[in-house]
């Protein structure tokens, strides 16, 4: 049996990234404090361990497994402080942006639901517009990236059992396309998940996963070095001689955005903030949230781009992973690339459901009727609540981005590209823009020129990144055929 309901009621899911607040029966819902939050929304119960899964889901994705063709570009001085610098960057940047949260009081001031309400409600209205199509663009491209991500890894697996029962010189092409096309048929029935505060396990999951095939790739280049005793590479990356002196310039260009794809979550902070409860503040739980999932990511990222590099030097595969560099053990290959296609699961979905809700808020405020649900009964289970408009939208987003990733599946470009739109606008001028206006802090003073001098710097990095990742996509679109690749 199914029964109709209505999506306005917040008994029956929570804020899902900013609706507005409801009252019932004309009493505003904040009056019963143990169930609902100072702005009537369904209590939060968001704490520290669910917000550092969330941010470890959506920092460690596939970028760790670029990071040793990164350092291959850009050598044993300049790749080490490259990571330190945007690790350093971005722990700042999300304390400033954490404070954003709420404005006025930290503990009880009006909240802001979403990245673009922040924007919105303390730079004004002609900010959050450039903040929208920046951010939801990136939102996006990082949907196509995952695709296009968890179809190598896919074919990794398929490929790497081939080599071993025909041996390395065997034929073993194989399509991308029925892998992409499979992840998208996953996505689409993880997509109808409400909300973001629903997701919370498929995080845990997903960040699990993120730390097995991280450090399944650091075991192998360690095996790898011990193998050959000797730690590979140089002090400045791959040799002019080797590459030409553009190849090696649009090389660490690529890889400063590569390094910068990896760090970058700034962009769904404030909807991660959004599932903290209080007290203490989200802000105080956040900052901490942000100081262990960092440390600990960029610690991480270290070990296997170093490991990575020394393993391979110069050649170092732009996916460590699935480039095959290792051939044995293959399955524990196999393994890693299984971790990397279920983390991709949920990473996908964090970087998604901001995107949903924008949509569905938007519409529901032009269209208030395509607000519905129907309670569909689920032997075992608590009824789900399914929302036509929902499932439609959701699994056209889900097909779209699927057929884009066919069309142009650039693993190492398209996240140098997306780590480069993005790092500036989303990580450090918005957060630090939001930051001098809330703390009124005075034109000039020494504060606001540190402040203006790190966004400039940020500015010429991310610049320079997508110069870099724009010259590879052109040189790859040369030798290259739609709806098909082989890998």
């Amino acid at each position: 049996m199914v029964e109709y309901s209505s999506s306005t009621n917040p008994s029956h899911h929570h804020q899902g990234f900013g609706m507005e607040a409801h009252s019932i029966d004309g009493v505003s819902s904040q009056t019963d404090s143990k169930f609902y939050d100072d702005d009537g929304h369904v209590k939060r119960t968001g704490n520290l361990w669910t917000t550092s899964s969330h941010i470890i889901t959506a920092v460690v994705g596939s970028g760790v497994l670029s990071l040793a063709w990164a350092m291959a570009q850009m050598g044993w001085v300049v790749g080490p402080a490259v990571m330190i610098f945007f690790s350093v960057v971005t722990l700042y940047t999300t304390a400033l942006l954490a404070d954003c949260y709420r404005c006025g009081d930290p503990i009880s001031g009006k909240r802001n639901y979403t990245f673009m309400d922040a924007v919105q409600t303390i730079l004004g209205r002609h900010y959050d517009t450039f903040c929208g199509v920046i951010q939801y663009s990136n939102l996006y491209g990082t949907a196509v990236g995952y695709t296009i991500a968890a179809s190598i890894s896919m074919m990794a697996i398929k490929k790497s059992n081939c080599f071993h029962s025909s041996g390395r010189d065997g034929p073993c092409r194989i399509s991308s396309n029925p892998f992409m096309i499979g992840f998208g048929i996953i996505q689409i029935v993880f997509s109808q998940i409400p909300d973001f505060h629903k997701t919370w396990w498929l995080s845990i999951v997903a960040a699990v996963m993120s730390f097995a095939y991280s450090i399944i790739g650091l075991a192998l280049g360690i095996a790898k070095v011990a193998e050959t005793g000797t730690f590979k590479g140089s002090l400045t990356g791959i040799k002019i001689g080797s590459v030409t002196e553009a190849q090696k310039v649009w090389g660490v260009f690529q890889g400063l955005g590569d390094v910068a794809f990896a760090y970058s979550y700034s962009q769904i902070l404030i909807e991660i903030q959004d599932t903290i409860k209080s007290p203490p503040s989200e802000a105080k739980t956040m900052k901490k949230a942000a100081k262990i999932s960092i440390g600990v990511t960029t610690t991480f990222y270290m070990l296997c781009g170093f490991m990575g590099y020394a393993a391979f030097g110069d050649g170092a595969p732009g996916n460590l992973l699935t480039g095959f560099g290792f051939y044995d053990p293959y399955w524990l290959v196999d393994i890693a690339n299984a971790a990397i296609v279920i983390h991709l699961v949920g990473a996908y979905q964090v970087y998604a459901q901001p995107l949903f809700a924008f949509v569905e808020k938007w519409v529901s405020k032009r269209w208030p009727k395509v607000d519905k649900e129907f309670k569909v009964p689920i032997p075992g289970f608590a009824p789900y609540n399914l929302s036509p408009f929902r499932l439609v939208w959701r699994t056209g987003f889900v097909i779209i981005t699927t057929i884009v990733a066919m069309l142009i599946p650039f693993f190492n470009d398209i996240l140098g590209l997306l780590g480069a739109l993005g790092f500036w606008p989303l990580s450090v001028y918005f957060p630090v823009e939001m930051s001098i206006k809330q703390k009124k802090i005075p034109k000039w003073s020494q504060r606001w020129i540190g402040m203006q001098i790190l966004s400039f710097v940020c500015l010429v990095v991310s610049v320079a990144a997508a110069i870099g990742s724009v010259a590879s996509i052109v040189l790859d679109l040369q030798k290259y055929k739609p709806f098909h690749v082989d890998y």
